[in-house]
């Protein structure tokens, strides 16, 4: 049996968890992968949520990875003779990390996105070409099967050729809400919500109609979160972080969850990190309201929209074709409700009025296929394993035993795939600055 490939990490938020149990044991019910990938070194600026997860290693049967300060990456690569280094810190340090690790000597596992501007990409890009090494980022909607069955339908031509696609994706008042509390809320952070969360949906579209896009144009902006849109609405004096403060459904209380208590609130005392923040708070320079146009090099043009402030959560996708049209709708958390003490309650099940009689929106999902002359048929999606649609699991089979063909769905996604992903977004930042439509070309990224 071949050595197992070693592994170093970079972030140990709540994002690493999928990639720790991964790496430590089984992870979503599948067969160990640390017979093909051993995590030996880590690092964070937050000492407390290494803690954390070393107690959890350490409890699994495997020793604990050797921890090193993120200004000794180079050191931590060369010393611990690291194959391959995971990458789950803020979008804005994605470049920075990425590029010392491929001149280092080892290959990165970057979360999506890429990276937040153009600067980044041409970075990275630059690196890749110095060093010969692999970057990766992992699209986990990829590999859900709802949207693989899509990309399987497109593949096999049956809608013909794809003339446009309409995607609609709505996030709740608590998954939207989420990106207001926490470092996602400035663009300088996060690159707004076109690069953080659509850099997913825009993967996919390049991914379902194997088209790359080639021009840009957004709208949008800041509509329901923020402290002026707060004042607008007669909202009154606001808390400043929602741990303790009850009454109030955009209120996070940290302490309620053993998670996040155990990772943020318990250790703010080593980086001043607040995971809690208002959403209505002051300063906030993210959108919550988007719309895009874009032009692909196939000819096809997608019309897309987000929302952060539904009162469900999922989406909505249409692909027009030649010679028919498939629509994929996906409820994956019907109703956010509020109980008796003002919090929310995430699961409507769990509701004291609830009654599943009165359900209108289940969570579900449902893809159907139409052809030009022919009535509309139901196309049968097969179950997935674990979070984002069931396809986390499948990623990490791929990812850690380092697949290189999966034809003829092509789920693996590559440096070029995550460039064009956010090529989207970085364009439709531009376009929301200028007000015009923006070519992917002039934003000269060098890749894609």
């Amino acid at each position: 049996m071949a050595t197992p490939e070693r592994y170093g990490l970079i972030g140990t938020g709540s994002r690493a968890g999928m990639y720790v149990n991964a790496l430590t044991g089984t992870q979503f019910g599948v067969d160990p992968l640390d017979d093909v990938a051993t995590l030996v070194a880590w690092c964070d600026v937050n000492p407390g949520r290494l803690d954390v997860y070393e107690r959890e290693v350490v409890a699994s049967g495997h020793p604990a990875p050797t921890r090193y300060a993120a200004d000794d990456i180079e050191r931590m690569v060369r010393d611990e003779r690291l194959d391959r280094v995971v990458v789950t810190t803020p979008d804005f340090t994605h470049a920075e990390f990425v590029t010392r690790v491929l001149r280092a000597g080892a290959d990165v596992v970057v979360e999506k996105p890429l990276t937040i501007d153009a600067e980044g990409v041409r970075a990275i890009g630059e690196a890749i070409a110095e060093t010969g090494r692999e970057v990766i980022t992992t699209f986990n909607y990829r590999y859900s099967p709802r949207n693989s069955s899509l990309r399987r339908l497109i593949g096999e031509g049956a809608v013909g050729e794809v003339t446009s696609v309409h995607f609609e994706w709505a996030l709740d008042t608590v998954h939207g809400a989420d990106y207001f509390r926490r470092w996602h809320r400035y663009k300088q952070n996060s690159g707004g919500l076109l690069i953080h969360k659509a850099s997913h949906h825009f993967d996919l579209v390049n991914w379902w109609i194997g088209a790359a896009p080639v021009r840009v144009f957004a709208s949008g902006g800041l509509r329901f979160y923020g402290a002026d849109n707060a004042r607008a609405r007669g909202l009154g004096a606001r808390p400043e972080r929602g741990t303790g403060t009850t009454g109030d459904p955009f209120a996070l209380d940290l302490s309620l969850d053993a998670r996040m208590k155990e990772l943020y609130l318990d250790n703010e005392g080593h980086d001043g990190y607040l995971r809690d923040r208002d959403v209505f708070d002051e300063g906030i320079t993210i959108e919550d309201n988007l719309s895009v146009l874009v032009d692909y090099d196939s000819g096809a043009t997608m019309s897309y929209s987000l929302n952060a402030h539904s009162p469900w959560e999922g989406y909505r996708v249409t692909v027009n074709g030649t010679e028919g049209r498939a629509e994929l709708e996906v409820v994956e958390r019907g109703a956010v409700l509020v109980g008796e003490d003002g919090r929310v309650v995430v699961d409507p099940s769990m509701h004291p009025g609830y009654s599943p009689e009165d359900e209108v929106r289940p969570d579900s999902e449902r893809l159907v296929l139409q052809r030009h002359w022919e009535g509309a048929q139901v196309v049968p999606i097969p179950e997935g394993i674990g979070g984002h649609g069931g396809g986390d699991a499948f990623l990490l089979e791929h990812l850690f035993h380092r697949v290189r063909s999966d034809a003829p769905l092509g789920r693996i996604a590559g440096y070029a795939d995550g460039v064009r992903a956010v090529s989207v977004g970085i364009a439709g930042n531009r376009s929301l600055e200028t007000g015009l439509p923006v070519r992917i070309a002039d934003l000269e990224l060098g890749a894609g």
